[in-house]
């Protein structure tokens, strides 16, 4: 039986996205440094390229900061890789690790039994 033909749509897994990714890194509510690229770019590759272009923090006495303490980040920026280079570069990776289940979802999966009761009141 062949795998191609007129009658097999695209592969799933190479989506073909249009459009584009605006990827950045914020001290808060002021963003760094901002990469853009094609949908289709997967954003733990752009993790690395989002620290390394942050610039100098001038403005106080002493050695302008090249690097931040910590990075936080979403579960899309979660790689081994990632992780290692950060902690080699002494900055403290905070992100949601892939595969975790937020405290959303295990509250919805909760049975009834298992779920607190609530107190009785007086």
């Amino acid at each position: 039986m062949p795998k191609r033909g007129d009658a097999t749509g695209p592969s799933p897994v190479h989506r073909q996205k249009t459009g584009s990714t605006h990827h950045l890194i914020c001290d808060g509510s002021t963003p760094l440094h901002v990469i853009t690229t094609a949908a289709d770019v997967n954003d733990i590759a752009q993790t690395l390229a989002l620290v390394d272009g942050i610039p100098r923090v001038a403005g106080r006495p002493g050695r302008p900061r090249r690097r931040p303490e910590s990075i936080l980040g979403d579960k899309a920026y979660d790689s081994g890789v990632a992780r290692r280079e950060l902690r080699t570069r002494r900055i403290m990776p905070v992100m949601s690790r892939k595969g975790a289940r937020t405290s959303r979802a295990r509250a919805n999966s909760a049975t009834p039994s298992s779920r607190p009761s609530p107190s009785p009141t007086s």
